[in-house]
């Protein structure tokens, strides 16, 4: 812990829910989700080069996509609802690959999600609206970007509703191959 934020080790490492240190009172809330000190004390990174913001209706699965030769590290959180996040990890060569871990994010616990890269990310959106706001460590390159199938077996992710919209792309994502020289490579540290 530091003086700002809890971290929350999942099932896969690297991969890790922040719980900030919320200040408040009638008036609302204050809290700091991002510290470039406070994140290279804990040993995350604390250079972003991009930030994203999307809104999704209940029911609206985004994912799973990641970048081949410029993969995004991502730190993603809700300002808005309630969403069911995953990581993938698609790493070629990484002992956890094909493992995925989720987490519920809202707009009530504030917690993050850090996705370091070469993780596949997706998400769903659980309450009638969600808006995700997202820091990357990479700027997003429309070329390099890959995906897997949201429903592929290999992975068999969970997802908390069966009712789920898709876009045709997100449709038309390949299912895992970990032969594939579309996955990235696994560089442990």
């Amino acid at each position: 812990m530091s003086g700002t934020l809890d971290v929350e080790e999942t099932s896969i490492p690297g991969v890790k829910v922040l719980a900030p240190r919320v200040f408040g009172d009638d008036r609302g809330f204050f809290l700091e989700m991002f510290n470039k000190e406070t994140f290279a004390e804990l040993h995350l990174p604390s250079e972003f080069v991009q930030d994203n913001h999307s809104r999704s209706s209940r029911g609206v699965l985004r994912g799973l996509h990641y970048q081949l030769a410029h993969p995004q590290g991502k730190l993603i959180r809700v300002t808005r609802g309630k969403i069911f996040d995953v990581a993938a990890d698609v790493r070629r060569g990484s002992p956890t690959f094909g493992k995925w871990c989720g987490t519920v994010l809202d707009d009530v616990s504030l917690k993050a999600l850090w996705i370091p890269p070469g993780f596949a990310h997706g998400f769903c959106a659980l309450s009638d609206l969600a808006d995700v706001v997202y820091k990357c460590t990479e700027l997003y390159a429309p070329a390099d970007e890959r995906g897997i199938r949201w429903d592929d077996p290999t992975l068999a992710i969970n997802w908390p509703i069966h009712d789920l919209t898709l876009s045709p792309r997100d449709l038309a994502l390949p299912r895992l191959d970990p032969k594939s020289n579309e996955l990235p490579n696994y560089e442990p540290a």
